[in-house]
């Protein structure tokens, strides 16, 4: 099981019996990729497993993350760990499957809709350029999910003051013109995406990767952990 004090939950979400969160240092990196004995990253999945399993969740799927936009509906009958290929947002329309993105200064996007249908995204600056936001929204809204009745909250991430960007990249960002590095609030971009496209529902962690590095994992402050953005619909 995963303490509670060492993840930041998302409390907006609770009352419908959805159960979202982002794991902090002090429960351990769950990259793969580590030179970490592989014994003791397993141990921190087996632990989440655990804890999604105590709320009658059997299923969790993951997958291989690209900084793309690709958004992977998942349906029940299976159980276990279904690590797939390369995908950076998963969906899940019933109560009973667990989603989880793996990060380290990119946002976790959670979305939720009280019926229990729910998504989790990895969206970086290239998943954020790409609107990856929008292909999560579209996978709810086309399956019947309104989106004036989703739910949405942007969990611990780089802030808009310590993120700065190549003039290349903020121009992709944002569609004006730059000559010179600027800073970027990925958080707010995505919002404002989201906005754009029917959501009225959302709100952002306080919680900055690189400002709180001692609570989180942060790239830019050269560490190699990750945590992960978790969210599930209890049965």
């Amino acid at each position: 099981m995963i303490p509670p004090e060492q993840v930041e939950t998302v409390e907006d979400f609770t009352p419908f019996g959805i159960r979202a969160f982002t794991t902090t240092r002090l429960a351990g990196s769950f990259s793969t990729g580590s030179d970490e004995p592989a014994r003791a990253v397993m141990s921190r999945w087996d632990a989440l497993r655990a804890t999604a399993a105590d709320r009658g969740v059997r299923r969790l799927a993951t997958g291989a993350q690209v900084h793309g936009a690709r958004v992977v509906v998942h349906v029940p009958g299976w159980e276990g760990w279904l690590r797939g290929t390369e995908a950076d947002g998963h969906v899940a329309t019933q109560r009973g499957t667990a989603l989880a993105v793996s990060i380290a200064d990119c946002v976790p996007v959670f979305i939720a809709h009280p019926s229990g249908a729910v998504a989790a995204l990895h969206s970086g600056w290239r998943g954020t350029a790409a609107r990856i936001v929008e292909q999560g929204i579209a996978a709810l809204s086309h399956r019947g999910f309104p989106v004036a009745e989703l739910r949405m909250h942007l969990g611990p991430a780089i802030c808009g003051r310590c993120y700065e960007v190549s003039a290349e990249v903020a121009q992709q960002l944002t569609s004006e013109p730059a000559t010179t590095p600027r800073l970027v609030d990925l958080r707010a971009l995505i919002a404002s995406h989201a906005r754009a496209n029917g959501v009225r529902h959302i709100t952002v962690s306080p919680s900055c990767t690189r400002c709180d590095n001692t609570r989180f994992f942060s790239h830019r402050a050269g560490d190699r952990g990750r945590q992960i953005g978790v969210i599930f619909a209890e049965q």
